[in-house]
């Protein structure tokens, strides 16, 4: 007897071989689950093959558009958009099963979201409930543009659930230092596209904000020495965005360009 429910689970990947199988095995409930893939050298696709999903090769175009690529790629009447390194947790499935099964009457719905950081659960500085949108019928909703910070837009009614998802962060300072220049270099071309501009000045003095908010002012401290290398992580986020976007307007006034974004 088939227990999987008429439910797609929408996942785009890179390297993800040491995320994806607790990712999936969190989702087997699913009737369908789509990888959406973009030239990963580790064993991703092999572990998504045979785990049964439906798995798409395609040229990274950005967070936004590559997860609507998944989305699109979905046949079932409800529709989960995950990452990799988030798993569903057992009374979260029981939840979803419900709403699935049901006649419910929402477009779509919210989890709050926990975020795991070298091991502690994180509940302060804006991580918690961190709510977010990942539960929608096909057809009522679809990720928005954008290159980095995607949500997902639903039309209709969206109800919140108190089930979460959990979210284990990559926790290792390598890793998120190179995560930082990704989406800060990201970060700063969509402000740059959109008319933004910044100084050198206004990146640092942007990046102290966020620090003294983050850390003192929204309550980082008392994650102890994790929510500590949050909030300076955050900030170094932020001074690099903002000193990339300076840098693009600088790049751009010596070439003579008004928006388009001046290459590397």
């Amino acid at each position: 007897m088939d227990d999987k429910v008429a439910l797609s689970v929408a996942l785009i990947v890179h390297n993800e071989e040491d995320n994806l199988p607790d990712c999936l095995r969190g989702v087997a409930f699913a009737r369908q689950i789509v990888v959406v893939d973009s030239e990963s050298e580790d064993g991703t696709v092999r572990i998504a093959s045979d785990f049964g999903c439906d798995v798409f090769n395609e040229p990274w175009r950005g967070f936004g558009p590559q997860k609507q690529f998944a989305v699109e790629q979905c046949r079932e009447a409800w529709i989960l958009v995950l990452d990799a390194d988030e798993r569903i947790p057992p009374e979260t499935a029981r939840v979803i099963r419900q709403i699935v099964d049901s006649q419910a009457a929402a477009a779509g719905y919210s989890f709050p979201r926990k975020n795991f950081f070298q091991g502690r659960w994180i509940r302060h500085a804006g991580w918690w409930p961190d709510r977010v949108v990942r539960l929608f019928r096909k057809g009522r909703g679809r990720m928005t543009d954008a290159a980095v910070h995607e949500a997902v837009a639903v039309e209709g009614q969206v109800e919140a659930l108190e089930v979460p998802i959990d979210h284990w962060t990559e926790s290792r300072l390598g890793p998120i230092l190179r995560k930082i220049d990704r989406y800060s270099t990201l970060g700063a071309e969509e402000a740059f596209a959109a008319g933004r501009r910044s100084t050198l000045w206004g990146a640092f003095l942007r990046a102290e904000v966020t620090f003294f908010q983050d850390y003192l002012l929204r309550g980082g401290f008392l994650d102890g020495p994790q929510g500590l290398t949050l909030a300076v992580t955050a900030a170094v986020n932020k001074f690099f965005k903002y000193a990339k976007l300076s840098e693009l307007g600088r790049r751009a006034a010596e070439e003579g360009g008004k928006g388009r974004i001046p290459p590397a």
